[in-house]
């Protein structure tokens, strides 16, 4: 049998492996359209301020590991997929035949709708051409706006504080990482950006970049910033443009089923292009987090070689993140259900917040700042769908007393 995979990121990586593992004789494609070894985009930050090198954000550090596994890293552009007959069409304008076929093309940057975003200096932080260029212009002193306070804008701020630049932050929500975090804890998370330094501006957009010595960066408030570098990080969509006229249906991602097959027999989609199933809330929605890549990757790998083997039980939405030593966290319905129960515990002089939400006697979703022990055990009882009896109550009067609440249910279940 023959597979393609699509995409040299967490999920096409992943499922490779797992194809050869299931199918030994198979033929097996990888395909990349960048022209370095498949590497991690997370890792990218650790390189812009020298904590790796180019090599150590590749996924799989040995230059034989594809090889050994009879695996073959092709890098080239699909343009288009004749389905009918079973083909990829590349850039370079060869075709290849498949048995299976995975798409995994992954996501891009979302180019905001500034004037100005075009000019020499202005960068995503998405690909090692990127930070290559980044890297030249991160010198100490320089002035650097980030433009974005999401999840991706966060761990780049990291970098940057990290090389001593002087850093502006804008986002236009009130709060910073708007989609994993609420108003309070969004709101503690800029306060500590503050304290080590870093001028951020919520509830403000650019209005232009104009180019000027260094460049200079408008904002909708009147001010404006004099900048050696811009990144904008203003969130992805996924790559779907590929498959017009190849009748595999896409709807804000790529469609899939309980197996991760799209609308096209013999093809499955993956990671950050593919609306996979939602754990929490039962629909299908994309995920555009390493943890759901490399699941789906896993998964469709082992469908893809024995059939419908497995079905997608869904993927809890968990997000980790580390902003300049404070740890922020959420998972599944952090934001809450409707007709569910919450309680929130702050503790903003020592940044220290926990939120649960829950559905009758289950945590159905939970945020958190500065509290690394109860990561692992939150994602559990969610995913777990543990029922709290008194339990409720308790954490209701101290949601800090998660670790006990799990430890007391592990035990009655045991």
């Amino acid at each position: 049998m023959d597979h393609i995979v699509i995409g040299a990121g967490p999920a096409g990586v992943v499922a490779v492996e797992q194809l050869r593992k299931h199918d030994p004789n198979g033929g097996i494609v990888l395909i990349g359209d960048e022209p370095e070894p498949p590497y991690s985009r997370m890792a990218i930050p650790y390189y812009l301020v020298k904590r790796i090198d180019e090599a150590g954000t590749h996924l799989r550090k040995d230059p034989g590991h594809y090889g050994a596994l009879g695996i073959e890293v092709l890098r080239d552009r699909v343009s288009s997929i004749d389905t009918a007959n079973q083909e990829i069409m590349l850039d370079a304008g060869s075709s290849r035949r498949y048995d299976r076929l995975l798409i995994a093309a992954g996501a891009s940057p979302i180019t905001p709708p500034i004037s100005g975003v075009d000019l020499p200096g202005v960068y995503n932080c998405w690909t090692l051409e990127d930070a290559r260029s980044i890297i030249k212009l991160m010198e100490p002193g320089n002035s650097v706006v980030l433009v974005g306070a999401g999840f991706i804008g966060c761990i780049i701020l990291e970098a940057l504080a990290a090389s001593g630049v002087k850093l502006t932050v804008v986002e236009t929500e009130n709060r910073m990482v708007p989609r994993m975090m609420n108003d309070v804890s969004g709101g503690m998370i800029k306060d500590w950006c503050s304290n080590k330094g870093v001028n951020v501006l919520t509830s403000t957009r650019v209005n232009a970049i104009e180019a000027a010595h260094p460049l200079l960066v408008r904002f909708d408030n009147g001010e404006e910033v004099a900048a050696d570098l811009v990144i904008t990080a203003t969130g992805v969509a996924p790559n779907t443009a590929f498959l017009e006229g190849s009748g595999i249906d896409v709807d804000a991602g790529i469609v899939v089923n309980e197996f991760l097959e799209t609308s096209v027999p013999n093809v499955y989609a993956a990671g950050d292009c593919a609306r996979g199933k939602d754990f929490s809330t039962g629909g299908y929605s994309v995920q555009a987090i390493q943890p759901t890549a490399v699941e789906h990757g896993m998964l469709t790998a082992r469908n893809m070689v024995h059939g419908h083997s497995q079905g997608n039980r869904g993927q809890v939405n968990m997000n980790v993140l580390d902003t300049l030593g404070l740890i922020s966290s959420s998972f599944g319905m952090w934001m809450g259900v409707d007709g569910g129960d919450s309680v929130e515990r702050i503790d903003r002089d020592r940044f220290r917040y926990v939120n649960l939400q829950f559905e009758d006697d289950r945590i159905v979703g939970a945020s958190a700042l500065g509290m690394t022990d109860h990561v692992g055990v939150l994602r559990g009882m969610i995913q777990s769908k543990t029922r709290l009896g008194d339990w409720k109550e308790k954490l209701q009067d101290d949601p800090t007393r998660v670790m006990e609440a799990y430890l007391a249910n592990t035990q009655v279940l045991g």
